[in-house]
């Protein structure tokens, strides 16, 4: 199983910092999605990834709140942040950004 530290400098290169007990929270809810390559990457061009991104993440993991616009805008946000790296957004720093986003990283790494 992957550990936080693959995923380091790359969440590094767009975060604020570096929780490493959230990103550890992250990688093992993720889990056995990092193996396969496509699971492990968001595509930002597949609206369907998004909901599902939105649905379980957001709302799931993160107990997120805010109405559906909301939470696409901030879902956006990543993308545009993300755009540099072209169709290979790591899941584990798309999701640690959005919850660094939404104000949810000391709640997960808690």
């Amino acid at each position: 199983m992957a550990d936080a530290s693959a995923y380091a400098d790359n969440i590094k290169k767009y975060a604020n910092g570096y929780n490493q007990a959230a990103a550890e929270k992250i990688v093992g809810h993720l889990g056995i999605a990092l193996r396969n390559k496509d699971s492990s990457l968001v595509a930002c061009s597949d609206q369907g990834e998004l909901d599902r991104v939105r649905e379980k993440w957001c709302r799931g993991k993160l107990g997120l709140s805010q109405n559906q616009a909301e939470l696409d805008a901030g879902i956006k946000a990543i993308c545009d942040k993300l755009s540099a790296e072209g169709g290979q957004k790591s899941r584990v720093t798309f999701y640690y950004l959005l919850a660094e986003h939404f104000g949810k990283l000391g709640e997960l790494a808690g």
